[in-house]
Formats: structure tokens, C-alpha cells, sequence
């Protein structure tokens, strides 16, 4: 996955709880990973804001998206959680995962891109259909 062109844009609150997720892997044997430094690359270089500050167009932790993958048009939707609340069945993407990391942070309407097996994905922030700062929530 290619690191985002622009810094991301980040809550004070989401910020320390990656910063504290990434401490506690790194303490783990063999927690030295590139999905990890990716994270810290991307929140060293982060704009941070008061939650409340955040604009309501910007996907946060716990975000829900709608997706649209440019090359076959299949929607997708998908929330960007931790890792131990991340269930692929029901959409909840890890932030460690490649797709969590390159959404979070994004605008509606930004494009973004990865490698699986099989080809390189693109897909296009279409709406963020849930974000809970802006709906008042700024304790998950």
C-alpha cells in the first residue's frame, strides 16, 4: 500500500489509542512488522485535532464507509476498527490491515489503492455513512 500523498487527518483521542496499540504490539515477541511501522509512519506525520474538531467528511476509528472499487463498480462497506473488534464477515476492518490503514484518514471522495494477490485494488470513498464524532460520540 502506498503511504498517503497528503498527512491524515486524526482525533487527539484516536491518535493515543493507536500510539498505545502500537506500544503493546511492539512489546510482544517478533512485534516488529511492516503493517506496524506503516501505522506509525502515518500517525507521526498525522494532523491532529480536538475530536470535535474533526470534519464530519474524514473516516475515524470506528467509521463506517461506502466504497466503490473502480475497476469492477462493486460497492463495498466497511468500518475501520481495532484489531481484537475486526470481523471481515461483518466488514469490521482491522486498522492494521492494509485497507484499514489507507482509509483512515481519508475524505470522501479521496481515491486509494493496494496490492493483494491477485491485482491492485482501487477503490473511491463514496460517503462516510457513520462517523461518531459527528455524532456526538467521542468515547469509541
Amino acid at each position: 500500500m502506498a503511504p498517503h500523498s497528503n498527512p491524515i487527518v486524526l482525533t487527539e483521542f484516536d491518535r493515543d489509542r493507536l500510539t498505545r496499540l502500537l506500544e503493546s504490539l511492539r512489546a510482544r515477541p517478533g512485534g516488529d512488522s511492516p503493517d506496524l511501522e506503516a501505522l506509525e509512519t502515518e500517525l507521526d506525520r498525522a494532523d491532529v485535532v480536538k475530536p470535535g474538531e474533526i470534519p464530519p467528511n474524514v473516516v475515524t476509528m470506528n467509521s463506517k464507509v461506502e466504497l466503490v472499487d473502480l475497476d469492477t463498480q462493486e460497492r463495498l462497506c466497511l468500518t475501520v476498527v481495532f484489531p481484537g473488534t475486526a470481523d471481515v464477515k461483518s466488514g469490521r476492518i482491522s486498522v492494521l490491515a492494509p485497507i484499514g490503514l489507507a482509509l483512515l484518514g481519508c475524505r470522501e471522495a479521496d481515491e486509494v489503492e493496494w496490492p493483494t494477490p491477485s491485482r491492485t485494488r482501487r477503490l473511491r470513498l463514496e460517503r462516510i455513512v457513520y462517523q461518531p464524532e459527528a455524532s456526538g460520540r467521542f468515547d469509541i
